[in-house]
């Protein structure tokens, strides 16, 4: 079976062209474009399907196409061909020398600006050594880098033409509706000016791809070549940029993603002045909330983004958020998923006051958060993936190994092994994760857990403070009835 991680071609829509042979390469597309003239609404004929032939004529010449070189080194052998070439036996007197070479691979972008301010994926020109667009009518620039951001896999590039380009203009990705028509243009396996159509399946999917994963799922096809490419609606506005699909072969099966338009829109000025992009801080790690942990926790229902940690000194800490408080609303936005809370609290501007919702022992209250700035990567809002149910082998930890796994006070059980198949292994425990809580009660001892599993009645879920090698914290529902 192939892990999530072949089967999801995330940054893999570029094409590498490497000694005149084609490998699928890393690439992905977030924006959204519109052309210069008034928008062009597809045609029908007989009643039958839209015509996409005025949008298509409309839209293109803002799309381009992006070579991007880069100079890598390969160890080769001292026998290139084998022991058996050029006959057995043979072995090349040459030692072993790196030897440089020109690496090439292709995406897609679009105009932005008349002055030759271009957007595309951040994979598509990472490590470029030259990046050469090539626009609609064929004509060739040499553009430069201005500004590159890897978590949303976008950057913007600058190229100097003799007059003003065609554009495309960014659209309202959330007035996107599952079922609407959506057209792509790109240069799928490096055929130039590429287009394809088809409709937004789904909306705000997380794929692993990144903390900031939302993205436009569409069937629109979508191939290696096509990254940094727009999705256009029928108004003829970008509303995403092409950035993943997913693929066992790595090519289409009508599953492909974008980067929503309005995500990009905030990177835009401050990538072009700067070059980086500064995020928001919360200051707290986040968990899906399972209909187990919803009634571990009182909830009505599975909503909101459960803190598992909160970093001290942190903006949420400094505000009175703790361990426990399930985040339902921030800034009057409601967060229905975990997920959504990474992404709005990244786009909030530092030094911002904003009012979070939460909810702490079945009741609801307000703090305000000053937001500050993300300046250690690992120290991010992040998504703790769920799982969820006993099956535990735990062991008393000595004074010795409490100061070597850097445990403050007496606190904490080890877990030494998790049974297959169990409530436990199904919750996500590990072997060395230690048991900090048991129903929201400290736990210290093997007979301390026992005892408040003991108090557990019915079928209710058993909820589980875990902390991890590396020094992280999380929740963990262990279900009874999950088996």
């Amino acid at each position: 079976m192939k892990s999530k991680r072949d089967i999801f071609v995330a940054t893999a829509l570029s094409v590498a062209l490497v000694g005149g042979g084609f490998a699928i390469g890393r690439e992905a597309q977030k924006r959204d474009v519109q052309a210069n003239d008034a928008p062009a609404t597809p045609r029908t004929a007989n009643g039958s399907l839209p015509s996409f032939a005025d949008l298509a004529a409309r839209a293109a010449p803002a799309v381009v196409n992006i070579r991007a070189t880069s100079i890598a080194k390969t160890d080769f052998p001292d026998q290139l061909f084998g022991d058996n070439f050029p006959f057995p036996g043979f072995r090349s007197p040459s030692p072993h020398q790196p030897q440089p070479f020109r690496r090439q691979g292709t995406g897609s972008g679009f105009i932005i600006r008349k002055d030759g301010l271009i957007l595309t994926n951040n994979h598509v020109v990472e490590g470029a050594q030259e990046i050469t667009v090539t626009l609609s009518d064929k004509e060739q620039y040499k553009a430069k880098i201005l500004g590159r951001d890897p978590k949303t896999d976008l950057a913007v590039i600058k190229i100097e033409p003799k007059t003003g380009l065609p554009t495309a203009n960014l659209g309202d990705s959330d007035g996107l509706r599952v079922g609407d028509w959506v057209m792509a243009i790109g240069n799928p396996f490096g055929l130039s000016n590429t287009v394809t159509t088809g409709i937004v399946s789904a909306k705000g999917r997380t794929i692993g791809a990144g903390p900031y994963d939302d993205f436009i799922q569409t069937d629109a096809p979508i191939n290696p070549g096509n990254s940094g490419g727009p999705l256009f609606n029928l108004a003829g506005e970008v509303v995403g940029i092409n950035t993943a699909i997913f693929s066992q072969s790595g090519g289409n099966i009508g599953i492909g993603f974008a980067i929503p338009a309005n995500l990009v829109k905030n990177l835009v000025p401050e990538l072009e002045t700067k070059g980086t992009v500064t995020r928001g801080w919360l200051g707290v790690s986040v968990q899906p909330v399972t209909a187990d942990i919803a009634r571990s926790f009182s909830l009505d229902k599975e909503r909101g983004a459960l803190v598992g940690d909160v970093v001290a000194q942190g903006p949420a800490d400094k505000a009175g958020i703790k361990r426990g408080d399930v985040i339902v609303s921030y800034d009057g936005k409601k967060i229905d998923e975990s997920a959504t809370l990474p992404v709005l609290v990244a786009s909030t501007p530092v030094g911002k006051t904003v009012p979070v919702e939460i909810v702490r022992d079945g009741k609801t209250q307000t703090v305000n958060v000053a937001i500050a700035k993300l300046n250690d990567p690992t120290a991010a809002l992040t998504t703790i993936p769920e799982k969820s149910r006993w099956g535990l082998a735990l062991q008393n930890i000595q004074p010795e190994e409490r100061r070597q796994m850097g445990l403050a006070g007496n606190d904490g059980v080890l877990v030494t092994s998790v049974m297959p198949g169990s409530p436990a292994q199904n919750a996500g425990i590990q072997p060395g994760d230690v048991i900090l809580q048991v129903n929201q009660a400290p736990v210290n001892t093997v007979q301390g857990v026992q005892d408040e599993v003991a108090k557990a009645k019915g079928d209710k879920p058993l909820l589980l403070l875990v902390r991890r090698a590396d020094g992280s914290t999380r929740f963990a529902a262990l279900s009874p009835n999950v088996g």
